[in-house]
């Protein structure tokens, strides 16, 4: 085969290649939840990031809505702050309360968290941002949650992400972020006080080791002062010694 065949062969298959590539990424610019540390077990908390890419071309990005279903009976919400954007928490009166398996009812449950960008700040559609909360308790009775997203462009265009992704299944041109819980091991608090825990310990740890290094140190400056004081006590003892010798040797001359 000449050496020109080989030429166009490996032209075709870089083209492919590049073609593949830009369409998996076309595929993937969605609005997606992305877990920040642990996974979030049944009846816990969570905290997640939304990363909202901007894709109109010629428009910009301005406002972000995400809904939480009123049946997952989410109480608490908190949003990390955001320069150049205000975050709003939207709570809904429940038409039925809901039993927690800790005994707590929530009457009142967080519906959606509306993301706003100030002027100046808008997304264009080469940008992408990140939006973090933490929320909870979770439901026990799913082993996922939804979170429909409403993305609002500065031409009035409205793009829902809210489409569910069935099992196993394709999944849809505007899938709905989603979360997968883990099953809550049995005598698990809340994730929120583990952490808590969790960075109580790491910091005793700190405290712990400096400790040990202070220590160590101190040890080892003492051993060396130990150590010069008896080189110190030889010396003189050695001059002592040659001090005497000499006035003896002195007074056997005269």
């Amino acid at each position: 085969m000449s050496q020109h065949v080989f030429k166009r062969a490996g032209f075709l298959a870089a083209t492919v290649g590049v073609a593949g590539l830009l369409g998996a990424g076309v595929a993937s610019a969605h609005v997606t939840a992305n877990v920040y540390g642990s996974q979030p077990t049944k009846g816990g908390y969570a905290a997640i990031v939304f990363r909202v890419p901007s894709e109109e071309p010629n428009t910009m990005t301005t406002k972000v809505a995400v809904d939480f279903k009123a049946d997952y009976g989410i109480g608490s919400v908190r949003t990390k702050p955001l320069p150049g954007w205000t975050a709003e928490v939207t709570k809904s009166k429940l038409p039925t309360p809901i039993t927690k398996d800790n005994g707590t009812q929530i009457t009142e449950a967080v519906t959606a968290v509306t993301w706003t960008a100030q002027p100046g700040n808008e997304l264009k559609a080469t940008d992408y941002q990140e939006f973090s909360v933490s929320f909870g308790p979770l439901p026990t009775n799913v082993d996922e949650v939804e979170f429909p997203a409403h993305q609002t462009y500065s031409d009035g265009k409205v793009v829902d992400w809210n489409q569910p992704t069935p099992p196993g299944g394709e999944e849809p041109e505007h899938p709905a972020p989603a979360v997968k819980l883990a099953a809550k091991a049995a005598g698990d608090g809340d994730d929120d006080h583990a952490g808590m825990a969790a960075g109580t310990a790491s910091t005793t740890g700190e405290h712990t080791e400096a400790a040990a290094t202070s220590d160590s140190t101190a040890r080892w400056l003492g051993g060396a002062g130990l150590l010069v004081g008896a080189i110190g006590l030889g010396v003189g003892a050695g001059a002592t010694i040659r001090a005497r010798k000499a006035t003896a040797k002195s007074g056997g001359n005269s």
